[in-house]
């Protein structure tokens, strides 16, 4: 049912018609992308499950741009993050690796048109970018240090901007950024000038950015989906006098 429900939102994407959904845009907007990118129209209804899809060009939606390359590096994270960071251990990494590959969750996800391979593959990213940037904490303000913490926060507004079960993410990513900041404010060798920095770093690449880069996903998502559609009706009346194709379209409505 899944498949059918998203399969829809990227059709109506890349139709540009208007439509309401209780998730946020980015993943949505992907799977348009990746529709349009290998050729599909939008013309597919997506009524129900297991509806043929008959000469409609839906391979790309479903896999072979989007989810099978985002699928594909989540076991390159795990093994990053495992390898390069946390155990330090081969065969451990590996493990973690070969688990992911051959888990049947994830290969059963990665074959239809769904948001999750989406939502892992930022959440994997932000842990890493995280620890990425937790290693760099003998070398503050560097350009590494500065690449892994803006990542981070890049990460955190892609696992939002595809479910709000990304906040999880952020939770982690603030616990980690309060512990760090309490051993900061607890090294006598920093002055408060510094700290301040660290704070102010902190505030703009973990909070500001995310909060920039979300809002700048619905800016897209308004502007693209211009066209009259089954989200109209949870909108006033102001808004549906910009959707082509709405009966209210260009009439002056009194504020």
């Amino acid at each position: 049912w899944d498949e059918t429900h998203f399969g829809k939102m990227g059709s109506y994407y890349i139709n540009r018609t208007f439509f309401f959904d209780v998730h946020p845009p980015l993943g949505k907007m992907l799977i348009g992308l990746a529709g349009y990118l290998s050729g599909y129209d939008g013309t597919f209804p997506f009524q129900k499950p297991g509806d043929r899809y008959e000469q409609h060009n839906y391979v790309g939606m479903r896999g072979v741009r989007l989810y099978r390359l985002v699928s594909s590096w989540l076991a390159l994270l795990c093994f990053s993050v495992q390898m390069l960071e946390l155990s330090k251990s081969l065969p451990a990494a590996l493990l973690t690796a070969f688990i992911l590959i051959f888990d049947t969750g994830c290969i059963t996800l990665s074959q239809y048109i769904l948001l999750d391979p989406i939502l892992m593959f930022f959440l994997m990213g932000a842990v890493l970018s995280m620890v990425k940037c937790n290693s760099c904490a003998d070398r503050p303000f560097s350009a590494s240090w500065w690449f892994w913490l803006s990542l981070t926060g890049v990460n955190l507004a892609g696992a939002m901007g595809v479910k709000f079960v990304g906040l999880f993410v952020v939770l982690l990513v603030g616990l980690n950024t309060i512990y760090d900041l309490w051993d900061l404010l607890g090294n006598l060798s920093l002055s408060l000038v510094v700290f301040g920095k660290h704070l102010l770093a902190r505030v703009l690449c973990l909070i500001l950015l995310p909060l920039a880069l979300y809002t700048a996903m619905f800016a897209v998502h308004f502007t693209v989906l211009n066209k009259s559609g089954p989200g109209d009706g949870f909108f006033s009346s102001a808004f549906q006098s910009q959707l082509i194709g709405n009966n209210l379209y260009n009439v002056s409505v009194p504020e």
